[in-house]
């Protein structure tokens, strides 16, 4: 089977849409405690076997729904009245710990964060906090604390990170979207192996109050769904900034853009990424479906060429960020001791890089905007890029266990080697979006990125629409993972 071939898929149907689950709560075609229900079955039917879940408020969510449909039947309309969503374990939601990956006993969250506070005058109804790895540093959700979260397209491989129970839980229709969050990747990454799209928007686009600023600018928080519909959707109802908030970037209409043509683009293909000193190149099954979509962009009418965007030295912005990041939520922790090795040895280096390095790297970014933005603006005759594709990621999925037992440095030189794209638009702070490009030979999927400028994200979204509209992606799902035992650190309310 090539990676752009129709893949035959065996799961039951799942839940529908985001959208479409709230055109039904408004018409009276199903009821929320019936969605919630649902989902609430679905998820711990499937915990054995992938582990999406941290943990659950059943309890909650079906008093939640309760409320939700006597407001409904009392005419209230909101844009996700009733609809049950997950959130990335990384996000506050009163009365739960925010275990972010962790091991050890850490206490409620006093307020919702400002983005599940947005979710929930939207109306919507959060059934519980997924997965991620250990403080959300690595390309895959795997750790003691909860044991390992698996891809719904082939249990035995991941479904990438930091934000992987979001995206198996969305792919394997246990609820019809979910938050992530995306520091270097971690929306697009698990939203490419899983077949999903998944939306880096503008740095400050949604709030990340009460964790401002989080890992020195780098993490963004960003939906992940089937459908780009669905995920503007999500990204309409997140978005707005808290007053504390140190970016705020104007509001945009997601929802509009993913209805509107977007027009002739000028498309730059770019395989080479930024220095890594790891020589991480596409894996050909990677390239072959990357090319398939971009083909798809000219038949479209779009120009698409290829070209070599000059990153400069951008990682000098982005290792003393990241550690810094990291070592900021470590330092925090009541027992360091029960953190990863790998974990305890970025919080030595993030300590060493603090302060002046990381202030030194952050100014670094003006310089990056300059160079970088040269790319997408007209000079010498030349017209600016519209949009950057890429590959979201160099390698399929990896197994389970890829990375166990490396230590710290051979992680990242892993992790660098499978996901070397993603990261710099981290540094810009600039928006990016997953579209899935196909599947392997082996049924895996994997996925392109569409990067934008600062403040691009309508336009990415309008694109992304009319790839999907052509290639219809979302008429593939992943079958029906075989029933195993209970999973480590199994979700509860």
């Amino acid at each position: 089977m090539s990676s752009t071939e129709a893949v035959e898929t065996t799961g039951p149907a799942g839940p529908t849409g985001l959208a479409d689950s709230a055109r039904e709560l408004a018409e009276g075609r199903t009821t929320s405690v019936g969605q919630v229900s649902a989902a609430l079955r679905r998820i711990e039917a499937s915990q054995g076997t992938l582990n999406a879940f941290r943990h659950l408020r059943a309890e909650a969510a079906l008093a939640e729904a309760a409320e939700a449909d006597r407001r409904l039947a009392a005419g209230e309309r909101l844009p996700l009245l009733g609809v049950p969503v997950a959130v990335k374990d990384d996000t506050d939601v009163l009365g739960m710990p925010t275990y972010f990956g962790c091991d050890g006993d850490l206490p409620a969250a006093t307020a919702d964060s400002e983005a599940v506070r947005r979710l929930r005058a939207a109306g919507a109804v959060i059934v519980g906090k997924t997965n991620s790895c250990e403080l959300g540093q690595w390309p895959f959700t795997e750790g003691p604390a909860f044991g390992a979260t698996r891809n719904p397209w082939h249990t035995g491989h991941t479904p990438g990170g930091s934000s992987g129970g979001s995206a198996a839980a969305v792919a394997a229709g246990l609820v019809p979207a979910a938050l992530g969050s995306d520091g270097a990747g971690s929306v697009r990454i698990p939203a490419a192996w899983t077949h999903l799209v998944g939306i880096k928007p503008q740095r400050g686009r949604i709030s990340g109050h009460p964790h401002i600023d989080a890992f020195q600018g780098l993490t963004v928080n960003g939906p992940l769904a089937r459908t780009v519909a669905d995920a503007a959707l999500l990204l309409d109802v997140v978005a707005g900034s808290h007053p504390d908030d140190p970016h705020r970037p104007p509001p945009v209409a997601a929802a509009t853009a993913a209805r509107r043509d977007p027009g002739r683009l000028r498309i730059a293909l770019a395989w080479r990424p930024p220095l890594t000193l790891t020589g991480s190149a596409p894996h050909p099954e990677v390239r072959r479906a990357v090319l398939a979509l971009a083909e798809t962009l000219t038949r479209l009418g779009h120009d698409v060429e290829e070209a070599r965007p000059q990153y400069g030295l951008i990682g000098l912005g982005f290792v003393p960020r990241a550690t810094a990041g990291i070592a900021e939520l470590a330092a925090r922790h009541p027992d360091p001791a029960l953190l990863d090795p790998r974990t305890r040895s970025a919080l030595r280096t993030g300590t060493r890089l603090g302060g002046r390095v990381v202030r030194a790297a952050r100014e670094r970014e003006v310089r990056q905007h300059r160079r970088i933005g040269a790319f997408f603006r007209p000079s010498r005759g030349r017209a600016g890029y519209d949009v950057l594709l890429t590959p979201t990621t160099a390698l399929p999925p990896p197994p389970i266990g890829r990375f166990d037992g490396l230590s710290a440095w051979r992680t990242d030189l892993a992790m660098t080697e499978a996901c070397p794209y993603a990261w710099p638009w981290n540094v810009l702070g600039w928006p990016g979006i997953n579209v899935p490009a196909g599947f392997t030979a082996d049924g895996l999927p994997v996925g392109a990125q569409l990067l934008g400028p600062s403040r691009s994200e309508e336009r990415l979204i309008s694109l992304a629409a009319q790839l999907e509209a052509d290639r219809r992606w979302y008429e593939h799902r992943p079958p029906a993972p075989p029933p195993v035992g209970p999973a480590p650190g199994g979700a509860g309310d």
